[in-house]
């Protein structure tokens, strides 16, 4: 018989997680269910629900920090986040459109175990580099610390690091410190129009690689502009840079990646309103959202001289489409669902071209039971992946499967 069980505390959770360990009965950990179709479809007949877990600890804007039970929604900590003029710089992507959960970003504690970030990643990082500290029960059903609250390096900083990305298998986080930083004054957007993959890439990296301080470049080919709030009209590809901070320097900014670009292509420049929404459809692949759910959703980081080449690719074998964040170095594709979704020929280009990985972020349970959702990882790296579960997780109990069979 299946339960829910929705702890209201720490300790709570830990006897859960005894209980789980002692009967030895795995558990789904979940928040709000935002995540639940990233990752192989979870065998367990008991879900841990950590929703009950909410509420902010402390804020301290003064000191850039905030602490916040795990339980609680991503969306209420950035509100009050904004009305204190702060943000979390890694600006998570909300992948509710994209999976059709319709929940809005979920839970705080979620955010970290998806290791979440969005199109400023290339300046600002991933929530595992605004992680200070956490409060956590492991798959042993013991209660740990590691970190602090304090934005310095401190005993245990690189363990609570390690839990981000590892989707709620190895521990349950209670309770979460981040560093958290101001708000931009302003922002806009230098929009280059009519590039190919191949001539955005390099305008990209032009962009990133001058002291315009770029803090978001993305590329959608034509067929997709239409589709992202905030774009100019369609008709043309559209490379886009986001500058952000004070008004002055803002401006200064754009007059010289006006003056660096000049020759890639016409130049448009999007306003702080549409910029943010532009920005916000792309960090959450909204291009990909109202398309049906059989299309399969890949998102492939690679080196940025490379995207273009891996999607030229796939796209030789299968039906896509494809656009570019990171500076190219994040590619979200979107292709038919048949057989493996693309993953074998996928994976070997972008093996082909420099290196990477590849992960699988919206398939039926079908598909994501027979296709590694995850990157398959090398002998060495899965051999210490499991010697890591086997540390903090014995018993095999949270998520079992959830990023590799077995584990």
């Amino acid at each position: 018989m299946s339960e829910r069980l929705k702890p209201a505390t720490a300790d709570e959770v830990r006897d859960c997680v005894a209980w789980a360990v002692s009967a030895r009965e795995p558990l789904e950990v979940t928040g709000l269910g935002t995540k639940r179709g990233i990752g192989r479809p979870v065998q367990a007949a008991h879900t841990l629900d950590l929703s009950g877990l909410d509420g902010i600890v402390a804020y301290e804007p003064e000191e850039l920090v905030l602490t916040v039970r795990a339980g609680t929604p991503v969306a209420a900590v950035e509100q009050a986040l904004a009305e204190g003029g702060q943000e979390f710089a890694f600006e998570p992507i909300d992948y509710s459109a994209l999976l059709g959960t319709g929940a809005g970003p979920g839970t705080v504690g979620g955010m970290l175990a998806a290791n979440l970030a969005g199109p400023r990643r290339i300046k600002a990082g991933a929530a595992r580099d605004h992680i200070l500290g956490i409060h956590a029960v492991s798959g042993r059903g013991e209660i740990f610390k590691a970190g602090g609250r304090v934005v310095k390096n401190v005993t245990g900083y690189d363990l609570a690091r390690g839990l981000a990305g590892s989707w709620g298998t190895l521990a349950v986080s209670t309770e979460l410190t981040f560093k958290v930083l101001p708000r931009g004054e302003t922002t806009a957007t230098v929009a280059v129009r009519g590039l190919d993959d191949t001539a955005a890439a390099r305008a990209m990296a032009r962009a990133l690689g001058s002291p315009a301080d770029v803090s978001g470049a993305a590329h959608l080919p034509e067929d997709l502009v239409g589709s992202v709030s905030g774009a100019p009209a369609a008709g043309a590809s559209l490379t886009a840079l986001r500058l952000e901070g004070f008004a002055p320097s803002v401006t200064a900014r754009i007059a010289a990646l006006t003056e660096l670009l000049a020759g890639a292509g016409p130049i448009e420049t999007l306003d702080r309103e549409a910029s943010a929404a532009f920005w916000r459809d792309v960090r959450d692949c909204r291009p990909f959202a109202a398309q049906p759910a059989d299309r399969a959703v890949w998102r492939v980081s690679v080196a940025p001289d490379a995207g273009a080449r891996v999607v030229a690719d796939l796209a030789a074998t299968r039906d896509l489409r494809a656009f570019y964040d990171w500076g190219g170095g994040l590619v979200w594709i979107e292709t038919d669902g048949d057989g493996d979704a693309g993953a074998a020929d996928l994976r070997g280009g972008v093996a082909a071209h420099g290196g990477g990985h590849a992960t699988l972020i919206r398939a039926g349970a079908t598909l994501r039971s027979s296709v590694p959702v995850f990157e398959p990882e090398q002998a060495g790296l899965a051999a210490l992946s499991a010697r890591l579960k086997a540390q903090f997780d014995p018993e095999n109990v949270l998520n079992p499967g959830r990023m590799v069979i077995g584990l």
